[in-house]
């Protein structure tokens, strides 16, 4: 399925990274510094400074925070990704999984408009996020007040993941689209779509933060 999109956010000269990536990327960067600087004049160090450097690359990549928007609808994707499960629940709530892989991008965005009324963090392991167990997994938990109510929106920790980073305390108030916090590696992002709302994406389907619909009118 296509967004609904206004004009195109126009593209930076120097990708952003991503807040709270620091920790990883200052070292892997700093490193790879160091071994093209050690690999001069030396064919022996200059191949032992190619899988230094190709690491830094990754973690650029992966830490890679890409402007986004803005798009249409009541609500949008938190997350790039796959969606890997859309489940109706007994209180009349639509769950929406979105499968984040290495590849995608890991900053997640508010799915609408509101203010934050709650953040939970709780404790877990680190199962593979795609997995059924992955329920038990560590989790930041969003509430969010809205116009359409009460919306939840929870990041699930996976396999490699050892911490979620919030950019937002509670009180805060956040438009649709806007950055609410990261998480480091492979994961998963679940939005509750508030009785009434009909899903407009489908297991399988791949969608973008900020940009792809998940309601239908």
């Amino acid at each position: 399925m296509t967004p609904d999109r206004h004009p195109a956010v126009p593209r930076r000269l120097v990708p952003r990274m991503a807040r709270g990536s620091a920790p990883w990327l200052v070292p892997a960067l700093t490193a790879a510094g160091i071994a093209v600087l050690a690999s001069r004049g030396s064919r022996a160090r200059k191949a032992l400074a190619v899988p230094v450097v190709g690491l830094a690359a990754g973690m650029a990549w992966f830490f890679r925070d890409p402007d986004r928007g803005p798009a249409s609808g009541r609500f949008l994707s938190a997350a790039d990704g796959v969606v890997q499960s859309v489940d109706p629940l007994p209180d009349g709530r639509t769950r929406i999984a979105v499968f984040m892989n290495p590849l995608n991008v890991h900053v997640n965005r508010a799915p609408i408009a509101g203010v934050v009324t709650g953040i939970e963090h709780r404790p877990g392991g680190f199962l593979p996020a795609f997995d059924k167990d992955s329920e038990r997994n560590e989790r930041v938990i969003w509430t969010f007040d809205t116009e359409m109510g009460e919306v939840t929106v929870i990041q699930i920790a996976g396999a490699m993941v050892r911490r979620i980073v919030p950019y937002h305390q509670v009180g805060t108030e956040v438009e649709q689209g806007e950055r609410i916090g990261l998480i480091r590696f492979g994961s998963r992002v679940d939005v509750y779509l508030p009785p009434g709302v009909a899903p407009a994406v489908e297991v399988g389907q791949k969608v973008r933060a900020g940009e792809t619909r998940l309601d239908r009118d």
